[in-house]
């Protein structure tokens, strides 16, 4: 008898999703293919599907398949062979007195206080700044596969939150948020480096921020963690930020 572990991607099914605006590309609709059912996708599996370029919100797990644009390249930094910049060491150093705790997924107020606050100071209008309780745990604290809550403090204060998979072959970055009243802070170059160290502690090979979009300026920083992967025509290949042609795309089929 096959464990549950030994779920193959084709007991899934997938099936798409009604339009919906675009979140990154103005005046664009998009549609995502999305895997089902949730509860069959452990680690093992979701690990398997996040190589076939899908990421999970909660325990909807998708990736997108838009009628007319396929721009988002899913992307993975190579974490053994990331060589930081300059700017990026300073970071680094800037922030070495945080102290970083990995927890199970759980859940204190003081999240959702710091959560509302990073929204509504980083994100206005886009959606997620009017995020009420349920929504904000549907989208963080809900996860069928292996996930870690990091919690980062400064002398006892929280001042950053990251959600983080546990993949086969590395971690895939789900959500961060933190502190936004610190203008000269970079909490946020911090967290992806914590990452990538962490990743090369576990021996993995990747950290998988997620999609990323050539003309869009909100993703324009995941391409300052080098050398990385981008996920075109259904295969992982290199990505330089000068060469890349996004209208190559991800691949859309239905993974193997």
């Amino acid at each position: 008898m096959s464990s549950l572990h030994d779920i193959p991607i084709s007991a899934l099914h997938f099936y798409l999703s009604a339009p919906y605006p675009c979140s990154y590309l103005p005046g664009l609709q998009a549609r995502s293919q999305v895997a089902t059912p949730s509860f069959l996708i452990n680690s093992p599996l979701y690990s398997q599907l996040v190589r076939h370029g899908f990421r999970r919100s909660g325990s909807y797990v998708y990736r997108p398949r838009c009628d007319e644009c396929n721009a988002c390249v899913q992307l993975r930094v190579q974490a053994k062979q990331f060589t930081p910049t300059r700017s990026q060491r300073r970071a680094w150093t800037q922030h070495a007195q945080l102290k970083a705790t990995l927890h199970p997924l759980q859940d204190q107020p003081e999240y959702y206080e710091l959560y509302q606050r990073y929204q509504r100071a980083r994100h206005p209008d886009g959606g997620m700044d009017n995020d009420d309780y349920d929504a904000y745990q549907t989208f963080l604290l809900q996860s069928h596969i292996d996930t870690l809550l990091v919690e980062f403090r400064d002398q006892g204060v929280l001042r950053m939150v990251s959600v983080i998979d546990l993949l086969s072959d590395g971690l895939s970055s789900v959500y961060t948020f933190y502190d936004p009243d610190l203008p000269r802070a970079r909490f946020g170059v911090y967290n992806v480096l914590w990452q990538i160290e962490l990743c090369r502690k576990l021996n993995l090979d990747f950290v998988y921020l997620g999609y990323w979009i050539k003309d869009s300026r909100k993703m324009s920083y995941k391409t300052q963690y080098q050398p990385a992967q981008g996920l075109q025509n259904g295969i992982w290949q290199t990505l330089d930020n000068a060469d890349l042609n996004p209208a190559e795309g991800v691949s859309l089929s239905k993974p193997d």
